[in-house]
């Protein structure tokens, strides 16, 4: 007889403290209005409240503990309208359950305008290092489309005879430059090339097949080993 009496006293207690705390239900779920797929991680707010949540990967969310009468929906995503539904009645009695759909709407960002820049500046050694570009190269006058030609107009290298085209760079010998390709070492740059020299009657290079040359005349990195012009 006292098990039943506990089991009563229990149940009564259950239900007062329930009918105290109060509070309704409300559950939903939030979709795409075109596709009818669940928008994950959309912000549902109760109204002229502090109260919110998040939906989970399935658009759903889930208030608890909401104060009964009237209240209004705000709910808000990326990419879509605002929504703010009508006024739903919520009692302590029965659960409130929704599908709220949304929908999509354009983003207009303003232009995008992008301006190559004037000047270059290399990461290393950037007083002794020259970054020639293909157009340089076509329209150096004189140079023939070839690289090592150009190179010789510029400051701290010494000129060679017309038929060669020897880099000698600060007073250094022809033979101790270095050449690479894509980080790659190359031992000859020239059609016909004299040995022990970085010259001859013209280059082997296609600057058609050329983006830019770097052209460093001292400070050059360890990574570049044995050069000494």
């Amino acid at each position: 007889m006292k098990r039943y009496t506990l089991i009563l006293f229990m149940a009564l207690f259950s239900f007062n403290l329930s009918a105290q705390q109060g509070g309704g239900v409300i559950r939903g779920q939030v979709v795409d209005a075109t596709t009818n797929e669940p928008v994950p991680f959309a912000s549902v707010v109760i109204w002229n409240t502090t109260t919110g949540a998040m939906t989970d990967f399935d658009g759903n969310f889930s208030f608890t503990g909401v104060k009964p009468g009237f209240v209004e929906l705000r709910v808000s995503s990326v990419g879509y309208k605002t929504y703010v539904s009508e006024g739903v009645m919520v009692t302590n009695n029965n659960e409130v359950n929704l599908v709220i759909p949304l929908e999509t709407t354009v983003v207009e960002v303003a232009d995008v305008i992008v301006k190559p820049s004037p000047f270059r500046k290399s990461v290393e050694s950037p007083i002794s290092a020259r970054i020639i570009s293909i157009q340089e190269i076509e329209l150096n006058p004189g140079g023939n489309r070839d690289i090592s030609r150009v190179i010789q107009s510029f400051p701290g290298v010494a000129s060679t005879p017309a038929f060669r085209n020897d880099v000698i760079v600060r007073g250094g010998g022809p033979n101790e430059n270095r050449f690479f390709i894509d980080n790659v070492e190359i031992p000859y740059l020239n059609h016909f090339s004299t040995q022990g020299s970085s010259g001859g009657p013209t280059g082997i290079i296609n600057v058609d097949f050329v983006r830019s040359v770097d052209f460093l005349s001292g400070a050059f990195p360890a990574s570049r080993g044995n050069t000494l012009s």
